[in-house]
């Protein structure tokens, strides 16, 4: 059997103020032709369809061409699943209407949700939907007091699902939760992606999906394995941040032999427009060969510079953001950061190593996550209702 397999899409996307939907149009325009030319037997989009809740107009139109297009035109499965920047309900409604399309959508989290069960020439496949839930969520509709993170929820849910795993069939997960190898936090993140959670408490361990033969997952940008080949993230078709500039866009192509081996190939996507990055003095960059693509400008002037925008859209028509190259420092150890390199708490850190002299206390840092998670909470909890 073969398998697309993508995710984060990320339709009604706004970078720098700038909407990328008729981007994200070219993009998936590409993909079905990749479809035509490939002829799987399914596609998965493990999570993040829209990017937020409720997304706008042109946003639910292109989602709405473009699985018309694979479902009902070429008549080919496509199952996917909510991720956070998603609102569940939402996404799922009209589910029993569209599963007879070959549309599967599932959106609310369930602790006895049903594979779907396609076939090819070796016999079934199984697909189990794994969508993005709240540690609370999977708590209360498992009935389990002892869930508490991110890890537990997943842990947990599989092991609600491995009991039921027919040994005659082969199986694949599809999953959108922030995966390491051993439930550590690791640096293949980038700005696009909303956190989950603060301190490290929204890493999953890897190990869970033991069970499947394939774990397609979603959340991440970046494409890659964890733990082995069989769990991977697709990655976005497109970039969305200026840390995603060296990212090499794309979705997978997965091969599931009769025996559950699987053999993966990412297959690119060229966008309409790059996005990259863009270093140097003012008079540098406007030497530039003009171009169409999204750059962000850091500017490495020490001197003032007045009006750089408008120069330098006069070489980058579609620049997105300019800023001075910044530089924090940490005093004790002299080492120069980037500041957009750090997180929020290590930002924190230096802030009021800054202001009072000395290391946050063990209370400031806790105080400070409870209220970044609870405002990360309340961001989410907004748009679901909105």
């Amino acid at each position: 059997m073969k398998i697309f397999h993508t995710a984060d899409w990320h339709l009604g996307k706004l970078v720098q103020g700038v909407y990328m939907t008729d981007d994200q149009r070219f993009i998936l325009e590409q993909f079905i032709a990749a479809i035509d030319e490939e002829q799987p037997d399914v596609i998965i989009i493990a999570g993040d369809l829209y990017d937020r809740a409720i997304p706008p107009v042109d946003a639910v139109d292109l989602l709405d061409d473009i699985l018309s297009k694979i479902a009902l035109q070429r008549k080919i499965p496509v199952l996917a699943i909510a991720g956070n920047h998603d609102s569940p309900t939402r996404l799922q409604f009209g589910r029993q209407l569209m599963e007879q399309a070959g549309l599967h959508i599932v959106g609310d989290f369930s602790a006895f949700s049903q594979p779907v069960v396609l076939h090819d020439e070796h016999g079934e496949v199984h697909f189990h939907f794994i969508p993005f839930a709240e540690p609370a969520t999977v708590k209360f509709t498992l009935q389990d007091e002892t869930i508490i993170t991110y890890d537990d929820a997943m842990k947990k849910t599989i092991e609600q699902i491995t009991p039921t795993l027919d040994s005659k069939a082969r199986h694949i997960a599809i999953a959108h939760a922030f995966v390491t190898p051993n439930g550590d936090k690791q640096d293949n993140t980038s700005d696009s992606e909303r956190p989950l959670a603060i301190g490290g408490s929204e890493c999953i361990n890897a190990h869970y999906f033991a069970p499947f033969h394939y774990t397609a997952l979603g959340h991440l940008h970046r494409a890659h394995y964890v733990l082995n080949e069989t769990v991977r993230y697709a990655g976005s078709p497109l970039k969305y941040s200026a840390s995603e500039a060296n990212h090499e866009k794309g979705f997978l192509i997965v091969d599931i032999a009769a025996d559950g081996t699987v053999t993966v190939t990412k297959r690119p996507l060229i966008p309409h427009r790059d996005l990259r990055i863009v270093e140097g003095t003012l008079q540098e960059i406007l030497h530039h060969k003009e171009s169409e693509d999204y750059v962000f400008v850091r500017l490495i002037d020490t001197t003032p510079v007045i009006g750089a925008m408008e120069q330098i859209r006069t070489v980058y028509k579609n620049a997105l953001h300019i800023e001075r190259r910044m530089m924090f420092v940490e005093r004790d150890e002299e080492q120069v950061i980037m500041r957009d390199q750090l997180d929020e708490r290590t930002l924190f850190q230096g802030f009021m190593k800054e202001m009072t002299g000395a290391e946050p206390s063990d209370i400031a840092l806790q105080l400070f996550d409870e209220a970044l998670q609870d405002l990360l909470k309340e961001e989410r909890e907004e748009e679901s209702v909105k």
